[in-house]
């Protein structure tokens, strides 16, 4: 006897498809964001130096703090300590997009 899959069931399976998409829309965004707003002064990607010498490189970042714990900031309005640095303030699927670009990029 066949079965006829269930409306959940083939929901469950039409997301699980699509994240794969969506996850690599997210890096993609991410980068070019961070790209875009902070690639003058930081190294965005797995390699390279920063254009500014004294900027950390992005993918060193989880090395001095969970990059979980960039997300209030970068939605709320991400603020440095040195009067070069814009304030950035970014919405909800920015900030998911640049944590999971950030994520992606750190070194072991």
């Amino acid at each position: 006897m066949k079965t006829v899959p269930t409306v959940m069931a083939v929901a469950l399976a039409l997301a699980a498809a699509m994240q794969p998409a969506a996850a690599a829309d997210d890096l993609k965004l991410g980068e070019a964001l961070l790209t875009r707003n902070c690639g003058s002064c930081h190294a965005i990607g797995r390699s390279g130096d920063s254009p500014q010498k004294d900027a950390p490189a992005f993918r060193t970042l989880g090395s001095r703090y969970p990059i979980e714990s960039l997300k209030e900031a970068l939605g709320e309005g991400m603020m440095a300590g040195h009067p070069e640095m814009a304030e950035f303030k970014y919405d909800a699927d920015d900030v998911g997009a640049i944590i999971a670009y950030l994520k992606s990029i750190q070194k072991p």
